[in-house]
Order: structure tokens, then sequence, then C-alpha cells
């Protein structure tokens, strides 16, 4: 009686990887509507970038004048 949650004859080992193999298929579609509605985290990221060179540049500019 080691393990009496699963009758000897009833495991099935591929239930549960079949289970698991349709929540990953399903996670990237989801995923994927969500980023390409309006593409805001890639345009605030490119804002990021640009605010970060200009920075760059000024401090730049301020150390050799």
């Amino acid at each position: 009686m080691a393990n009496s949650q699963t009758p000897q004859g009833n495991h099935d080992p591929a239930g549960s990887t079949q289970m698991f193999r349709a929540f990953v298929d399903e996670a990237p579609q989801g995923q994927q509507a969500a980023t390409t509605s309006g593409g805001g985290p890639r345009i605030g990221l490119i804002v990021g970038i640009v605010v970060a060179v200009a920075i760059v540049a000024a401090v730049a500019w301020l150390a050799l004048n």
C-alpha cells in the first residue's frame, strides 16, 4: 500500500504528458496575441533607447567642453 491513490492497472503516464503539451501549445498563442496588439512594449523600448543615447551624448558633450 505504498501508493493508494493510483490503482495498479490504471496508471496512465501519457495523460499528464498530453495535458502538459496542450498547456505549452496554448501558452505562446495567448502571449503572441497580447504582444501584437498595439506594439506598446516595442515602442517603449525604442523610446527608452533613444533617451539613453541622448543622455549619454549630453554627458559626453558636457565632459568635453
